[in-house]
């Protein structure tokens, strides 16, 4: 529990700000690279697989929309699942939502920095990696630190301006398309269902990372009504810009002048090395704004567990001037610091990818069970055919879970390290309730 006396936190992010943190937390790297890979798997057809992927997208996300609009307080997926199932499953959450954000946030930094030595090719040897690492990370934790409007502020900038580098690109295409007398290209969905299956399994993550944006509830003025407004304000936005950057590129390149650069190749194409100086350096953008939503959002999640008694209050300290939770931020930055030094970015985007399938799938079965459960804040965002649509999107997490590929050495036993550490925290949890239960029956005797 917060220590008795201490500042609150201070509710200060507004509907739209809402909106931009879960586009920025939604468009990070992936828009980037993966149009190569999905062209080479579905040729022309690949912008239908973005659209697929945004509709099963859309079933699990419906669902947090319902369950969010529950709830005001910080917490996300930890608190959704703490209340439906129970102080346990909470915490298991928990850990798996940090490894998540932690291992994402650490896999954009690293791409970062690759994308860095397009300018510095120094960037990418040990010291200077290091160095950029530490600015880096260290910019975004001050921000985050000294206040949540300088945070939000922050978020919104880059939102703004990851969406003006691929809305640019977009509109530069479509007119370079018509000034050649060319036409978008586009084929009918075709092919092995197979490749449709790991195409949409790819995709579906390249939409992730909403859920950071629920982290902060505390912090919003009205999260209730907000978050379902924001969560299907950014599947729209994400959506078009998603399926209009690969419908492009695919009627720029042939498969044969694809690389893993995709849209810098195209802008290549299109206006030379200066064209792909700019994509290179939007790449820079979207990334570091990728990050400073994971900085403000995610290191609420501590402040949450420590709130409900699930860690030592320490962690729930709000900062008695810039009130925020800067133990939280501070233990996150550290985190998130570490493992962008120790992993690559595949590394931490394959352990990202497995740890989020767990924490939907958590979520979306909240869904009916908070509809029964008594003393739960009514929602006010009632979701259509809900138990259905939870049904679903369970299914759907689970069955693309079974599909990943199998996990390298390393990825397991941090998984297993994970594991050990829910069982730990769990019993440490239980042993502080008895404690306390206790306690309060020896004060009635």
């Amino acid at each position: 529990m917060p220590e008795p006396g201490q500042p609150t936190l201070v509710r200060a992010i507004g509907r739209w700000s809402l909106a931009a943190l879960t586009i920025n937390c939604i468009i990070g790297s992936g828009i980037f690279g993966l149009p190569s890979q999905i062209s080479a798997t579905l040729g022309r057809a690949g912008p239908f697989a973005w659209i697929f992927a945004a509709i099963a997208t859309a079933l699990v996300m419906a669902c947090f929309a319902e369950v969010s609009s529950r709830f005001d307080q910080t917490g996300g997926v930890y608190l959704y699942s703490r209340t439906a199932f129970g102080r346990p499953t909470g915490i298991a959450i928990a850990w798996l939502g940090w490894l998540a954000r932690l291992t994402a946030a650490a896999a954009n930094a690293n791409l970062f920095v690759t994308y860095l030595a397009q300018f510095w090719p120094s960037a990418q040897e040990k010291l200077p990696r290091m160095i950029v690492l530490t600015a880096v990370l260290s910019v975004l934790t001050i921000v985050n630190y000294v206040g949540v409007r300088r945070g939000t502020l922050q978020s919104n900038l880059f939102t703004a301006a990851k969406l003006i580098t691929l809305g640019g690109f977009i509109v530069a295409a479509l007119v370079f398309v018509g000034l050649k007398h060319q036409s978008l290209a586009i084929s009918l969905p075709a092919g092995p269902f197979k490749s449709w299956r790991d195409a949409i399994l790819l995709l579906v993550f390249a939409y992730g990372g909403y859920e950071t944006a629920l982290m902060p509830g505390g912090e919003a003025r009205n999260p209730r009504r907000d978050y379902p407004f924001a969560l299907f304000v950014a599947l729209i936005v994400c959506t078009i810009v998603y399926t209009m950057t690969q419908w492009v590129i695919v009627s720029l390149l042939p498969q044969s002048s694809m690389t893993g650069r995709p849209l810098a190749t195209a802008a290549q194409f299109m206006f030379g090395a200066a064209g792909a100086a700019i994509l290179s350096v939007g790449v820079l953008v979207s990334c570091y704004g990728y990050l400073s939503a994971n900085v403000l959002g995610f290191p609420r999640i501590l402040f949450a567990l420590a709130e409900h008694g699930d860690l030592p209050p320490v962690m729930a300290r709000v900062h008695p001037r810039f009130r925020t939770p800067h133990v939280a931020i501070l233990v996150f930055a550290g985190l998130l610091y570490a493992f962008s030094l120790a992993g690559s970015f595949q590394w931490n985007l394959v352990i990202s990818a497995v740890s989020r399938l767990f924490y939907y799938s958590s979520v979306c079965a909240a869904l009916p069970v908070l509809r029964r459960k008594s003393g739960t804040p009514d929602a006010q965002f009632h979701l259509p055919m809900g138990n259905l649509i939870a049904a679903l999107a369970v299914a759907t997490s689970l069955s693309l879970l079974l599909s990943f590929p199998r996990l390298d050495l390393r990825s397991g036993i941090v998984l297993a390290v994970v594991a050990l550490g829910v069982l730990v925290h769990s019993l440490w949890a239980s042993r502080q309730t008895r404690t306390a239960g206790a306690a309060r029956t020896a004060g009635y005797e």
